[in-house]
């Protein structure tokens, strides 16, 4: 069991104690906030819950997953969220935060994987990028010949590579707050970082200086945060057709007839390469479930037996019909399982 296991289940009677009086005044409507990745996902799924069960359909916010879990984890209340989306796993010190305003006992829901990809409208040549290109491009400081660091000098994508077209650099991407970038900054721009072996190197002896060379993304426009609504980037790239988006696989998935996503290293961004785990791009989604709150607010358990039923995240289910990659068998079922003990304990 992770560490971050092994804090989430911990202290679950303090919880659900200090959560009959926080919850007396009793909310009848689920409340989710957090990644813009898996909101269409979370949409899907309480729309069918709306219209298939006696609870109301849950409202659903698009924050970010950092943003998400900062509001999740700021207390137990009907004035705090149920539940918070997450297209990264929520780290360590963000569990000290929950258990220091109070929320000790949370359920964590794997629900599949995505591929973060960067695309481009179909109006333009689709880009072959490798990790070290993307690198390149987007960091704040890159490496010279001697050993060095300089300020990103490169202006078009050809001052990268003489491979690459002779553009404009101009990647509009989510923010900080955004799990989208955290994965991003770790699989693609580390990725390409740590190629540089001197650089490399510095993860052992050096961590921190490793890491800000590595996720630095440059701040002279090259890079363009475009915020947590990854429809208005698309939109965006059909304007522009010089320009390239980051997001997750299902917006690209959504919006195919408009848009391309580009190879990295050599895969292209698909559902099979993302589910074959051969996409160098890709990562797990999450949503995690405030235990105090399923034992009061209507519907939570419910929802959570919704979203892990075969019919909505299976390999047949309804949201790989938009883009989710589902999780092999074996772990589903173990996903499944856990979740579900969640329901369990609530109707006890």
């Amino acid at each position: 069991m992770t560490y971050i296991k092994r804090i989430l289940t911990i202290t679950a009677a303090v919880s659900l104690a200090c959560a009959s009086t926080a919850l007396a005044q009793q909310r009848d409507q689920i409340r989710i906030v957090g990644s813009s990745t898996v909101y269409p996902f979370a949409t899907k799924v309480a729309e069918q819950f709306g219209r298939t069960t006696k609870y109301k359909t849950p409202v659903i916010e698009s924050t970010g997953s950092g943003g998400g879990i900062k509001l999740f984890c700021a207390g137990v209340g009907v004035q705090h969220p149920d539940i918070t989306n997450a297209s990264r796993a929520i780290k360590a010190s963000e569990v000290e935060t929950c258990m220091r305003n109070g929320v000790r006992d949370i359920t964590e829901v794997k629900i599949g994987y995505d591929g973060i990809v960067l695309a481009n409208s179909k109006r333009a040549k689709r880009l072959t990028l490798t990790r070290k290109h993307i690198f390149l491009a987007l960091a704040k400081e890159i490496p010279t010949a001697n050993g060095k660091l300089q300020r990103n000098p490169y202006k078009t994508w050809r001052d990268v590579d003489r491979s690459l077209p002779a553009v404009k650099i101009e990647v509009l991407g989510p923010p900080p707050t955004s799990g989208t970038r955290d994965a991003f900054s770790e699989l693609a721009m580390e990725g390409g970082c740590k190629q540089f072996g001197w650089i490399k190197a510095l993860k052992k002896s050096d961590k921190k200086r490793y890491k800000a060379i590595c996720h630095g993304i440059r701040e002279d426009g090259a890079y363009v945060e475009a915020g947590e609504n990854d429809n208005l980037i698309v939109q965006k790239l059909v304007a522009n057709r010089n320009a390239l988006g980051i997001f997750g696989f299902s917006f690209l998935d959504q919006n195919k007839d408009r848009i391309q996503g580009s190879a990295v290293d050599g895969v292209a961004p698909t559902f099979d390469n993302i589910a074959g785990q051969k996409y160098p791009v890709s990562r797990p989604l999450f949503f995690y479930v405030k235990k105090a709150h399923a034992k009061v607010i209507p519907g939570i358990a419910e929802y959570v037996r919704a979203f892990t039923n075969d019919k909505a995240w299976g390999n047949d289910g309804y949201l790989s019909d938009i883009g989710l990659i589902p999780l092999p068998r074996a772990e589903r079922t173990r996903m499944r399982n856990e979740a579900r003990s969640l329901a369990n304990n609530v109707n006890r």
